[in-house]
């Protein structure tokens, strides 16, 4: 059972403020002024990655998901509204929806390698009773098969869709059985950087 381990302690968000200053700042923000997105950048950029970086236990990962909160904030500044709050708060929410969906990347993409790791190792017969997040597994490993080079993306997917042991495909193949092994450890290491890449655009 997979779960997305969230941080117990209370998060902290920015202190509401009517200052005439914050309010014109989040005017220029939601009038497309670039000046004001640099503001409003260095000013909650703190913030949102330290939110990040608690809950994701990772500075590259953090770094990436801050980028992705401001990106996401200036595309939808359209969608701010002053009278339901501070433009820090509505960041802040951001922040936290932009940190979710990492972690329930990182679950899922941890999810798929460890499928394919598990069918590499074990290679059990197949079942017309596997449960359905078997074969959602191997629809979405598919897509990232077919971006392998060639000899990586034959030995995974016959391991991985026709449940061939590593002998077994060494047998069916005539390639070392050495060769076989190096093939997966490749791909296997391949799939991961690109499960892990895709999953942050």
């Amino acid at each position: 059972m997979y779960t997305i381990n969230r941080p117990a302690e209370r998060t902290p968000v920015p202190a509401r403020s009517t200052t005439a200053d914050d309010e014109e700042l989040a005017r220029s923000f939601a009038a497309a002024d670039e000046r004001a997105f640099a503001a409003v950048f260095a000013r909650w950029r703190p913030l949102v990655h330290t939110l990040a970086s608690r809950s994701l236990g990772d500075a590259q990962e953090a770094e990436d998901v801050t980028q992705q909160v401001f990106l996401a904030a200036w595309l939808g500044r359209a969608g701010f509204r002053p009278e339901r709050g501070p433009l820090g708060a509505w960041i802040v929410g951001i922040a936290r929806r932009k940190t979710v969906d990492a972690l329930a990347a990182r679950t899922r993409r941890t999810k798929l390698v460890e499928a394919a790791a598990r069918t590499l190792a074990v290679a059990p017969p197949r079942s017309a009773q596997s449960p359905p997040e078997t074969a959602l597994d191997r629809v979405l490993l598919s897509g990232e098969l077919v971006r392998l080079p060639g000899p990586q993306r034959q030995v995974l997917r016959l391991a991985f869709y026709e449940d061939l042991t590593q002998a077994q495909i060494a047998e069916r193949t005539g390639i070392p059985l050495g060769t076989v092994k190096s093939h997966a450890r490749l791909g296997l290491h391949r799939l991961r950087h690109r499960i892990g890449a895709d999953a942050m655009v």
